[in-house]
């Protein structure tokens, strides 16, 4: 197993500052408000030709009534039994708290490595404030300041000369990804935990508890693949605080890495704008959709047709993409969520299907010369070879004499011939004409 470093500490101390430091990029999300990181973030970092895991946890916090702070000092524990070494981070401002005194406690219960960090150094003037911390007992700290990175190096020298052993494998390395998306509260982060079978994302009732986009492994099942969580998508004009806004960047940055997504709907609210909006996004950036409907479970007076008329509303709205999978599932009472997961690589190894030239024209040729393009302006189009593109999502261009004057009918005519003859369920298919 590779090493893993976790950052741990009070709220507010600059835990994901550091964390995005190390990663050098902004990958969790900071702010002056204390509390922003919930649940635990994993990101990949190197020094001195060494890669090694990091990861950000929420602020730890004794004596707070916050509705998250149990499940955040729940993720902080789960985060220091899976790191092989660990940054104890506090903070030259505010110094030494009692708080400080007790995570300090937990640390050294844990015989790991642990690295005392004095945050918010900046200049030497706060070096000498800084020794006050010597009276937890240790023999040596590390000043610095994760906002300028000075003093950073000193303390990777030393964390990376500590590690047992210098192997790193990344665990999400060549795997595809799934990113389940949707409008906040409509059961994401319980769909993630109930496939997990683990709570590895923090669920409340408040809706945008998720803030970060959080990725974990999942293998079950023979599934291998990359389950990403994100963070509720409101509507711009309804985002009125900047935590929110970062969140959602977030959420979208998700969408556009991932292979396939998985638009999660409320079933007690139905298909809304917002919803198509995502599925919008999903689609202009060519990713493989599976439509799930949760909270199956609280729709009362389910009648035979229930199914069909909600899944007809859905098609009726998405309008020409007709063979996008739409799943009933209950995330709490763990319904067909499994099928879900099916699904979604069923739609994962359409979209990266490859089609033989040979077999491609020996199916499509026909279809054509049955039934060719319109005429217009009185000439004939005629198309005689077709591939397909070496792309992530499929390509295909149709070689003909004159392809201006193909119409988008007919485009779509071809795009639904290409479904019906190989398959691409849930797939955005790219159609072309070129002069030949």
């Amino acid at each position: 197993m590779s090493n893993i470093v976790a950052i741990v500490g009070r709220p507010n101390v600059g835990k994901s500052t550091l964390f995005n430091r190390l990663l050098e990029r902004r990958e969790a999300i900071v702010d002056s408000t204390a509390g922003v990181t919930r649940d635990r973030h994993y990101g990949k970092s190197d020094w001195t030709g060494v890669d090694f895991t990091v990861i950000d946890t929420g602020g730890y916090d004794v004596n707070n009534d916050d509705v998250f702070q149990g499940e955040i000092s729940k993720q902080v524990q789960l985060a220091i039994d899976e790191a092989t070494s660990i940054i104890f981070m506090v903070n030259v401002e505010e110094g030494l708290t009692d708080t400080d005194y007790e995570i300090h406690e937990m640390l050294r219960r844990s015989n790991k490595p642990v690295y005392i960090v004095v945050n918010k150094v900046d200049s030497s003037k706060e070096e000498l404030a800084a020794t006050e911390f010597y009276q937890l007992g240790i023999e040596k700290y590390y000043t610095l300041s994760s906002a300028t990175g000075s003093g950073t190096g000193d303390l990777l020298d030393d964390v990376v000369k500590d590690f047992p052993t210098t192997d790193y494998k990344d665990p999400f390395e060549g795997l595809p990804k799934i990113t389940i998306a949707g409008r906040p509260n409509v059961g994401k982060s319980t769909m993630t935990n109930a496939l997990l079978d683990v709570e590895r994302n923090i669920v409340t009732d408040v809706a945008g508890t998720t803030r970060d986009s959080i990725q974990t492994l999942y293998n079950k099942f023979g599934y291998e693949f990359v389950l990403v969580d994100t963070a509720g998508m409101r509507r711009k004009s309804k985002v009125n605080e900047d935590l929110e806004f970062y969140s959602v960047m977030r959420s979208i940055r998700s969408i556009e890495y991932s292979d396939v997504v998985i638009i999660m709907v409320d079933a007690t609210l139905g298909w809304e704008s917002q919803d198509m909006n995502i599925f919008g996004l999903a689609q202009k950036n060519r990713k493989g959709i599976v439509i799930v409907v949760n909270k199956w479970d609280l729709v009362e007076d389910k009648t035979t047709n229930t199914v069909r008329d909600f899944e007809k509303s859905i098609r009726d709205k998405i309008g020409q993409f007709s063979d996008i999978p739409i799943l009933f599932v209950s995330a709490l009472t763990k319904q067909r969520i499994l099928k879900a997961v099916e699904m979604a690589m069923t739609v994962y190894e359409d979209r990266k299907k490859k089609i033989k030239t040979s077999k491609l024209n020996e199916v499509m040729l026909p279809i054509f010369e049955a039934t060719p393009p319109p005429a217009n302006k009185g000439k004939y189009i005629k198309i005689k070879y077709c591939v397909q593109l070496p792309t992530p999502s499929p390509q295909f261009v149709f070689f003909c004499n004159l392809p201006q004057y193909v119409k988008e009918p007919y485009k779509r005519f071809t795009e639904n011939q290409l479904r019906k003859e190989f398959g691409f369920t849930g797939v955005p298919i790219e159609v072309y004409f070129r002069q030949k």
